[in-house]
């Protein structure tokens, strides 16, 4: 049977329910279809390795809407089923259940794929990714009898699944290939904080550190085996090692990327009348001085599926949203805005040992992101700085009692 939407959304995480929201917010009276691989209604992702698998938060708060309000926006969603296909010219999509979409224009929001170990032993049962509901429901399901769990990658995913597992009565060990974790995101005075918060609950993390495989018996995984030839028993095997973007039918298509597809400062593709917001959109970012990146984040997500609704709706607004993260373990609350990347100085605001602290990090005198633990303040008024590209003064940046809204407009003489 063939359908035809005069917008077609593809993904039903974040991006792909903003786009459908901004186009009703914003009066757009044509058809909209949002395509999923998952059955479940759009839901939020970040809590799955936080609240949902600590088993804080139940699934259905973290519906990102009810179900009533996709009937009543009037936007189908036609779940459990992917794109394998791409045809610009005919202006139609085809399905893994071998029907056919057609579409005025698409927005892709397919966001990504747990990317997987390739060793030996890497589809074993009791290895574990951490993407969807599937993911860690299977997981949930297997903790109660789980009393090792090895986790593989020190990123923000490893680092959350490594404090639920522990504060769950786990032993827990954590690999990271690098010399310290969150090395791609944040400064070394981060990094060397959360290690020794994890050390100090009881987690054997290991840095610069190889796995050669897992090892199985009865057909699960019973341990990790290293490099070096040491093997670490587990029960459990969670892998944290990033994503591979969901963009093959775009590239297959003839659509401009690789590690993502590329879009312009609306959201469009190199394909007419394709957008593609969110974690598989790599897009020159102002705040990365305009390299070519791709944004995990529900901010990215959300920004640019707006950004993407309202070239559609013929009121396009460049993409210049600051970028934004956050990040829960243990007690700790983790809030960053704008990006690290590039930094070549950096500033620490408030003791480390207080557990309450800032980090903010410079380029060439200009404040370019700043991550704050357990310190809201930091992060609500340092943001004017980094979307400024503001050079305060280095000393009162450290100082505390100096707040960093009072720092905005007074610069430091280049």
């Amino acid at each position: 049977m063939n359908r035809s939407f005069d917008v077609l959304i593809v993904g039903s995480g974040h991006a792909g329910a903003q786009a459908a929201i901004a186009l009703r917010q914003r009066h757009f009276e044509g058809s909209i279809a949002i395509v999923g691989e998952e059955t479940e209604i759009p839901y939020e992702r970040p809590p799955l390795s936080k609240e949902f698998l600590a088993g804080e938060k139940t699934f259905e708060r973290l519906l990102i809407r009810p179900a009533a309000f996709w009937v009543e926006r009037r936007v189908e969603l036609l779940l459990g089923e992917a794109v394998i296909s791409v045809d610009p010219t005919a202006r139609a999509v085809g399905l893994s259940d071998g029907s056919t979409i057609e579409y005025g224009q698409m927005i892709w929001a397919a966001g990504g794929h747990a990317r997987r170990l390739t060793c030996q032993g890497h589809d074993l049962a009791g290895v574990h990714s951490v993407r969807n509901r599937a993911d860690v429901e299977r997981m949930m399901a297997e903790m109660a009898a789980a009393a090792k769990v090895v986790v593989i990658g020190g990123g923000y995913i490893g680092l959350e699944a490594a404090a639920v597992m522990t504060k769950q009565g786990k032993s827990v060990t954590l690999l990271e290939s690098l010399d310290r974790v969150l090395a791609r995101v944040a400064g070394e005075p981060l990094s060397r904080f959360y290690e020794a918060e994890h050390r100090a609950h009881g987690v054997d993390l290991r840095l610069e550190v190889q796995v050669d495989g897992v090892e199985a018996r009865d057909g699960r995984a019973s341990g990790v085996r290293l490099a070096d030839g040491r093997v670490l028993p587990a029960d459990m095997v969670i892998v944290g090692i990033g994503i591979i973007p969901a963009v093959g039918p775009l590239i297959a298509a003839g659509a401009a990327g690789g590690n993502g597809v590329w879009v312009d400062d609306h959201c469009r593709t190199s394909l007419t009348d394709i957008f593609a917001v969110g974690d598989c959109a790599l897009h020159a970012n102002g705040f990365a001085d305009g390299q070519k990146i791709r944004l995990e984040s529900v901010q990215n997500a959300n920004d640019q599926a707006t950004t993407a609704a309202l070239a559609i709706l013929g009121a396009p607004e460049p993409y210049r949203a600051a970028p934004w993260f956050w990040s829960n373990q243990y007690d700790l609350r983790l809030q960053t805005v704008g990006l690290s990347t590039g930094h070549d100085d950096l500033v620490v605001r408030g003791d480390v040992a207080s557990r309450s602290f800032s980090v903010v990090y410079l380029k060439q005198g200009r404040v370019i992101a700043i991550d704050a633990v357990n310190a809201t303040k930091d992060f609500v008024q340092g943001k004017a700085l980094v979307v400024a590209g503001h050079r305060p003064d280095r000393a009162l940046l450290a100082d505390l009692a100096t707040p960093l809204k009072s720092l905005i407009g007074r610069e430091v003489a280049v």
